[in-house]
């Protein structure tokens, strides 16, 4: 059995780097490798102000995202974009922090934002037809870029330090950073000794860089939100009655992955696969629970591709080889997913109809967040080769209005991130509805029990008139 187990694991390995360069090889060509140095090229050092006037009209802008947003040198691309009467220049980004100045109002026709994934600083701009929402797995963003579906002209990412060497390093976000900077033809670094130095795909040679410039400033920061006893108790639920020990996992955005974390100090030996990660799990490792000792892939390793934190998390990252951050396609590929022990996946949701149904990226027509790495880490949990892998989503069952989460019907416009294919458990503070291989009937049935109690009644009714029978379990 270990010789099999093994032979799986780097069949697994191989393939998934196979397919990534296999990718890369057929979508590009002259592809730069930005750990490799280029001859003897060396950046000009300038202000942030006279980086930016490279950006023409016409251009489009990649802004490194989440906690590395370069937050010197975009404001100084906004106040380029109006000096210089600019028109029509897309900037990509997937979330990024900061005020996002071109988004505003007054900047119209100089730039349009195109969000990969939608932060609150692009949701104003994009539900008023000012900006763009590009629905993508999280997985297949470098491939935009890789198929030159949107060619950067220039790149404004942020960086630490060179070492003596001359690497930098991307610091918390490498994401789809790597692949935009492999086809940039312009690329501006912002340089922080704030930003913490990572390992993993993070290392970039000075020599990629056109400009650089002085850069320190604190990294935006999200301080964990005070949880809810909603949160809490579904947290609890989740930790207590789908998380075991030695289990792999990943937790997307939001108070309940962090409400998780908050419920786990009693666990042991718990590995992170995952796109992304935030302070509480620092305090799991700081309490022992997560080792990554059975993990298939980077055993031993945490593995991230970005995070969103406090400074906590960006001193816990700093020279800290126990964590790899590697791209996007590569930490959000299936079968390295699916490999390691016990994958247990952790994402919020927005409202699920009675078939199972998800919407998870808007709010009727009203874009909201975005696809992310919900069914990337949903399908490689359920695809896990040991059998053991939990796709899960949670969410309160009322909205802030008091209105139900789990409803007869998707609002009008919204947009179904998880099919009722993709569903496996859906986890509210009124209990865990296991919808795997239940039919049509027997889910709304289950989902109707973790609703809020208060709509039970009516979405019996309306589960009647939908189904035209009773839901039974």
């Amino acid at each position: 059995m270990a010789s099999r187990h093994y032979f799986n694991l780097l069949t697994s390995r191989q393939t998934s780097k196979f397919l990534r360069s296999n990718n890369l090889r057929k979508f590009t060509t002259n592809l730069r490798e930005p750990s490799q140095p280029v001859g003897n090229k060396t950046p000009k050092w300038m202000s942030a102000e006279e980086a930016v006037k490279i950006v023409k009209s016409g251009d489009t802008v990649f802004v490194q995202g989440a906690a590395a947003t370069p937050r010197i040198l975009v404001p100084a691309l906004a106040e380029h974009g109006k000096k210089a009467s600019l028109k029509n220049v897309t900037v990509c980004h997937i979330h990024t922090e900061g005020a996002a100045e071109y988004n505003r109002p007054e900047y119209e026709g100089i730039f349009r934002s195109a969000s990969f994934f939608t932060g609150a600083n692009s949701r104003e701009a994009i539900n008023s037809g000012r900006g763009d929402f590009i629905p993508v797995f999280l997985s297949e963003i470098p491939l935009i870029f890789h198929k030159k579906i949107l060619p950067v002209d220039v790149a404004l990412v942020q960086v630490t330090p060179a070492d003596e060497h001359g690497f930098c390093s991307l610091g918390t976000s490498v994401d789809c950073t790597r692949a935009a900077l492999m086809h940039a033809k312009y690329i501006i670094g912002q340089v922080n000794p704030r930003l913490p130095r990572t390992f993993g795909d993070a290392t970039v040679h000075t020599s990629h860089f056109d400009a650089l410039v002085e850069g320190k400033a604190e990294l935006p920061e999200h301080k964990p939100d005070v949880l809810t006893e909603v949160e809490l108790s579904i947290g609890k639920q989740i930790a207590e009655n789908l998380v075991e020990d030695g289990a792999t996992m990943q937790m997307g955005i939001g108070s309940i992955p962090d409400a998780v974390l908050a419920s786990l100090k009693g666990h042991k030996d718990l590995g992170i696969h995952s796109e992304m990660f935030s302070d509480g799990v620092v305090d799991l490792v700081n309490l022992g629970c997560i080792n990554n000792k059975y993990k298939a892939l980077y055993a031993g390793k945490i593995v991230g591709s970005f995070t969103i934190g406090t400074r906590k998390l960006f001193d816990f990252m700093h020279n800290n080889p126990f964590v790899v951050m590697l791209e996007v396609d590569y930490v959000n590929h299936t079968d390295n997913i699916a490999v390691n022990p016990k994958m247990t996946a952790i994402n919020s949701c927005i409202e699920v109809d009675l078939t199972g149904q998800v919407c998870s990226d808007s709010i009727g027509t009203r874009i909201y967040s975005g696809v992310g790495g919900q069914i990337d880490f949903l399908r490689g949990a359920a695809m896990g080769k040991d059998g053991k892998g939990k796709p899960i989503l949670a969410m309160p069952s009322l909205t802030s209005k008091g209105e139900s989460k789990i409803v007869p019907f998707i609002k009008q416009g919204g947009g179904v991130v998880t099919s009722r294919n993709h569903i496996h458990y859906l986890v509210t503070e009124h209990g865990i509805a296991d919808l795997f291989g239940k039919s049509i009937r027997q889910r709304a049935y289950h989902l109707i029990q973790v609703a809020h109690p208060k709509h039970r009644e009516a979405l019996e009714k309306a589960a009647f008139e939908r189904l035209k029978c009773m839901p039974s379990p």
